[in-house]
């Protein structure tokens, strides 16, 4: 069967919540579309673990529950009790200051609890957060409630990156969703925005919602620069490939180069040669042809430097980027269109700032000037991983809708390719 010539996509879950809607009404949209999120998927889907980066689906939908128990609930009801004594052992990521932990290379072995009693669990959390919702919740309590629904929209993203790499690994390539439509109208040629440069501001410093690794907000001295209108496509890094960029030691990085030859990388993660000049890619809608016109994605950070001395460019520093995205709009698309794969750029100059794929930087993920994470286990969520990783921007067509900002500050490590990463060039002003 050509899946590249089936029907079009519609969206699988309900869309994002409204960013001016009340606190409780959009706790409960965004937790009915983790759920949402997980009704194409068998319970046997739900626990496998395909590699120490990823995370089971149900694991997810623990975790997320467990962050609320643990964060909102356990310091402001009356009563408190755990749902079950061993879940924080179960479910806990990262939070050293709570306790010990699950191992996270062996989520998957977690058959135990039943998803029918995870699902029993967010219920029961869910109707426990209502009511302490309802009763009113101090400025700290909001905080923290807040905090959670972004926290879980960000395992919303992981959920469905780690269901397409679990799938991949499978010899029956199952499908997340229906095929795409067959590829249509090409990408729009690539052109340069050109900046001036100068003394400017970067960093989150208005109203609304951040997380504390996006400020505070400081100034930043940027030389010119010009930045391409449009994300690096498939059919341009095909040429790199063609043009042997992964045995050309003088355009990688050392490690880069490194990590390329020992893990036998040739091309981007889910691209498959199919005979002769053909390419295919797997993607949550199956196997399909590869479109030259849509972004390229799952490429690590050393593929997309690479990438970039081939095309005689460079990558953005964050600051770039930022500077570049300064009123950009959501043109690119995300999770909430059900489309799950990176769409053809539109006309807008610069586009797809936001959307269809992160785009990796140059800049190493470290705390701004005057940064001071937030007491207590909290203060865990981003600052103590400030090293050794690379900062994306943009947000991806896996990312809820409305949850990324021009601020937003991405992160992973260089060999990471999992996501749907992809790049955007950069260049000194001419």
């Amino acid at each position: 069967m050509d899946v590249s010539a089936q029907t079009s996509c519609a969206p699988l879950a309900r869309a994002s919540p409204s960013r001016d809607a009340p606190l409780s009404a959009r706790y409960q949209a965004v937790r009915a579309r983790t759920e949402a999120l997980c009704e194409p998927l068998t319970p046997e889907d739900m626990v496998v673990q395909s590699m120490p980066d990823a995370s089971p689906a149900k694991w997810h939908l623990a975790h997320t529950t467990w962050f609320f128990e643990t964060f909102l609930l356990a310091p402001r009801e009356c009563g408190f009790a755990p749902f079950h004594s061993r879940y924080g052992y179960l479910f806990n990521s990262y939070y050293d200051t709570v306790g010990p932990r699950h191992a996270r290379p062996k989520r998957g072995l977690l058959t135990r609890p039943p998803l029918d009693e995870v699902r029993t669990y967010r219920r029961e959390i869910d109707a426990r957060v209502l009511a302490l919702a309802e009763a009113g919740l101090d400025p700290d309590g909001e905080a923290v409630l807040e905090l959670g629904l972004h926290h879980e929209q960000q395992h919303q993203e992981l959920l469905l990156t780690d269901v397409k790499h679990a799938f991949s690994e499978n010899p029956l390539r199952p499908a997340y969703a229906a095929p795409l439509a067959a590829p249509g109208r090409p990408a729009p040629p690539l052109a340069w925005v050109e900046h001036e440069g100068g003394l400017l501001e970067i960093g989150h410093g208005g109203a609304g919602f951040a997380f504390d690794n996006e400020g505070p907000r400081h100034r930043v001295w940027l030389e010119p620069f010009a930045i391409a209108s449009r994300a690096v496509t498939c059919g341009e890094y095909l040429a790199f490939i063609e043009d042997g960029g992964y045995r050309r030691p003088e355009l990688w990085l050392s490690d880069g180069f490194a990590a390329a030859v020992a893990n036998g990388w040739g091309a981007p993660l889910y691209w498959q040669r199919a005979g002769g000049d053909r390419w295919t890619v797997f993607t949550l809608r199956g196997q399909r042809s590869l479109d030259p016109a849509e972004p390229v994605a799952h490429v690590s950070f050393y593929e997309a430097d690479a990438y970039a001395r081939w095309a005689g460019a460079r990558l953005p520093s964050e600051a770039e980027w930022e500077v570049a995205a300064h009123g950009a709009v959501e043109d690119g698309a995300f999770a909430d269109v059900g489309r799950y794969h990176p769409a053809v750029a539109g006309e807008r100059r610069p586009a797809q700032l936001l959307g269809d794929v992160w785009e990796w930087t140059r800049s190493a993920y470290e705390p701004y000037p005057g940064f001071c994470p937030a007491p207590g286990a909290l203060g865990e969520y981003n600052g103590k991983f400030m090293v050794n990783q690379l900062v994306l921007r943009g947000g991806s067509c896996a990312t809820p809708a409305g949850h990324v900002r021009t601020t937003y500050r991405n992160f992973f490590y260089p060999e990471a390719r999992w996501q749907f990463s992809g790049l955007r060039l950069c260049r000194e002003a001419r």
